[in-house]
């Protein structure tokens, strides 16, 4: 079960003040008119040499809302086309249907190759809406997941062994914890389940708001990990449904692959704020780790 009080929910994505916490700051965007907005791509949100693909979603995501006329996304599909590399990025947007209640657009992810050239690095398609707007209904059969509470969970730089998530700028700006029932991986014991479990949260103390769950479905370690297979998992398509605006507090966060078969694993993620309320879910395509894909 989830172990949070619950608080006032989060606000607005699309104003967040840049200067108040780090996330916000490294997803910053300069207007350049026309939908177009300059970036950095910063490299403290990077795995094993590699941007994080939920950082980039993230990215992208605040550019959507600032271009469509209602705030938050309630569904997200980016694809990952070429790999980005930290520095300057140019954010394209376009509007492909505005109504009522929901606004859907497209948004790509440019920066300059080694050739000179512009290099077309992420693109995603979104629908958003008004969350705080939604009906009060529940129906549903999901229950919360059984994850120890947050602090008997093991902080990510100390619940493996030796260079297991040492050394991986994006640890440093996590407070996220793992279930002692998720770490034998790192300790060379893989229950063989491809399932991890734990708590995400900020580490300057940044509340979760729907943009950011667009970064905490792929913030985890990934599930193959728990299959006994450690290394780079790059993402090649990740879709996001956010459900609802988090209560403030850590998100409990379940991830899962049952089929990993031909180079290529699914991840599911569940995401529970600190009502006990699934706010966020995804699935993602993703390559196995090139130890055991080559």
């Amino acid at each position: 079960m989830v172990h949070s009080t619950p608080r006032a929910a989060t606000g607005d994505p699309a104003h967040a003040d840049p200067a108040a916490h780090e996330f916000d700051r490294d997803t910053a965007l300069v207007p350049r008119g026309d939908a177009t907005f300059d970036a950095v791509i910063s490299g403290g949100w990077s795995v094993l040499g590699a941007v994080n693909g939920g950082y980039l979603k993230a990215l992208l995501g605040r550019a959507l809302s600032r271009t469509l006329p209602h705030p938050h996304p309630c569904t997200a599909t980016a694809h990952y086309l070429s790999a980005p590399t930290p520095g300057p990025a140019v954010l394209r947007a376009t509007v492909l249907r505005t109504g009522r209640t929901l606004s859907t657009g497209t948004v790509s992810l440019h920066q300059t190759g080694s050739d000179g050239a512009e290099v077309e690095r992420v693109r995603m398609t979104a629908t958003h809406g008004d969350l705080a707007a939604l009906t009060d209904h529940v129906g549903t059969s999901a229950t919360p997941p059984a994850v120890a509470p947050y602090d008997r969970c093991l902080a990510l730089d100390a619940a493996g062994a030796p260079g297991a998530l040492t050394d991986t700028p994006i640890v440093e700006r996590l407070a996220s914890r793992l279930d002692p029932d998720s770490v034998g991986w790192a300790l060379g014991n893989p229950s063989g389940r491809g399932r991890m479990a734990g708590w995400f949260a900020f580490a300057d103390g940044r509340e979760p708001d729907p943009l950011s769950l667009l970064l905490v479905g792929d913030a985890m370690p990934p599930a193959a990990f728990d299959l006994g297979v450690v290394g780079w998992t790059p993402t090649v398509e990740l879709t996001t449904h956010v459900r609802a605006l988090p209560q403030p507090g850590p998100l409990c966060v379940v991830t899962a692959t049952r089929n990993p078969a031909g180079g290529f694993l699914e991840e599911d993620a569940e995401i529970w704020d600190s009502a006990g309320r699934l706010v966020a879910q995804s699935r993602q395509l993703a390559r196995m780790p090139r130890t055991a894909a080559g």
